[in-house]
């Protein structure tokens, strides 16, 4: 004979089930003959005479009715079965109970199995009824705050946590509720906060940049599908007075058809400074310019201005200069360079024949 405690009797699934049998809500087919078990009674007057029979069903009865799915949902709630667990709770709330708390217990069951499947709104329901039963209730106040802290209503849910605290002063649970309930609400204040202060920033950038932009005689384009540029007119960090504008720039080669692009030309230096750095006379040529045309002191730039004027940049000339020369005469209308999707734009040409065949084919193209 084995001494001590022994292993549980491993049963089949048809055992378990079986098992069922043996309770009353779970028979398949109720005794046709007169028993003593209320429940059986209960429930044998249900389905043969249509309705309970006052005689048969008792207030308590179904009470007992009640209590079985509660603690049958209790069970399946232990085992993390909460869409079972919440059945069962329903089921007993279905049978209407008279007692109050047992009402109260199963609405405030099935609140937490409705947190856990994130069912934040019946589990506001169910508190709220179950509050109308008892308006004491610490886990219908608990489980409605935390719903609500789900749901990002934090004060709602702070304002539970209170109501709470002030009959159950003791309750830790609610207390680290309201604790966590209040950092996060200063946590969402202060994202809120750096949110407007970085769109207050923005504006003042956006404005501030307008008006250097009319200053500069620069006419901003914007795509009409939105902008696909990475680089974006910006004032130079490293200017302590904010007053120096850096921009993108695209150098044109027509003649190849291709293009550079310089995402930040400070306003200030010279065209011929970026000439140098990018073709100077000993390097090896870009790949496009197969002939090695391409030389620092050979090639020319024209910018092109809103009203189609051609502009021709001098070797000095920075780019706050060419903005400046781009200024329509007295008397005109207003001219300036395009900021197409945040890039101006310059066409840079061999002097001589190529340079000028470009610029009698725009002068045609304008006047057409």
């Amino acid at each position: 004979m084995s001494i001590g405690p022994q292993p549980p009797l491993q049963l089949t699934l048809e055992q378990r089930l079986a098992e069922f049998d043996s309770v009353p809500l779970f028979m398949k087919s109720l005794p046709e003959e007169e028993t003593d078990d209320p429940m059986i009674a209960a429930l044998q007057s249900l389905a043969y005479e249509g309705s309970p029979d006052a005689a048969m069903v008792s207030e308590w009865s179904y009470i007992e009715i009640a209590q079985n799915f509660k603690e049958q949902g209790n069970d399946y709630f232990k085992g993390k079965r909460f869409r079972e667990a919440l059945g069962f709770y329903s089921q007993g709330i279905d049978a209407k109970p008279t007692d109050v708390v047992l009402q109260e217990a199963l609405l405030c069951n099935r609140a937490a199995c409705n947190l856990e499947l994130k069912n934040n709104g019946s589990v506001l329901r169910d508190c709220s009824k179950a509050l109308t039963l008892n308006s004491k209730s610490s886990k219908a106040f608990y489980r409605s705050a935390l719903a609500l802290v789900a749901l990002e209503r934090v004060d709602e849910a702070l304002d539970c946590c209170d109501r709470c605290l002030k009959f159950d002063p003791e309750n830790k649970g609610v207390q680290a509720l309201r604790l966590r309930s209040q950092e996060i609400k200063a946590a969402k204040e202060k994202k809120e906060q750096t949110r407007l202060a970085e769109l207050q920033k923005a504006k003042e950038v956006k404005y501030k940049l307008n008006v250097a932009f009319r200053e500069r005689n620069l006419i901003a384009i914007p795509k009409k599908d939105g902008s696909q540029n990475p680089f974006a007119p910006h004032f130079d960090p490293e200017d302590p007075t904010d007053s120096t504008l850096i921009i993108p720039v695209f150098f044109l080669y027509p003649q190849y058809a291709t293009s550079d692009v310089i995402p930040e030309f400070v306003e200030d230096t010279p065209f011929a400074a970026h000439l140098a750095a990018m073709f100077p006379p000993r390097a090896l040529p870009p790949n496009w310019d197969v002939k090695g045309e391409y030389v620092d002191g050979q090639l020319v730039i024209y910018a092109m201005t809103h009203r189609k004027r051609l502009l021709k940049v001098g070797k000095k000339m920075t780019l706050r200069d060419v903005c400046s020369a781009a200024k329509g005469k007295v008397g005109e209308p207003w001219d300036g360079l395009e900021v197409k999707d945040g890039c101006l734009t310059f066409a840079v040409l061999l002097k001589g024949d190529v340079e000028k065949n470009w610029v009698e084919e725009y002068k045609s193209t304008k006047d057409t």
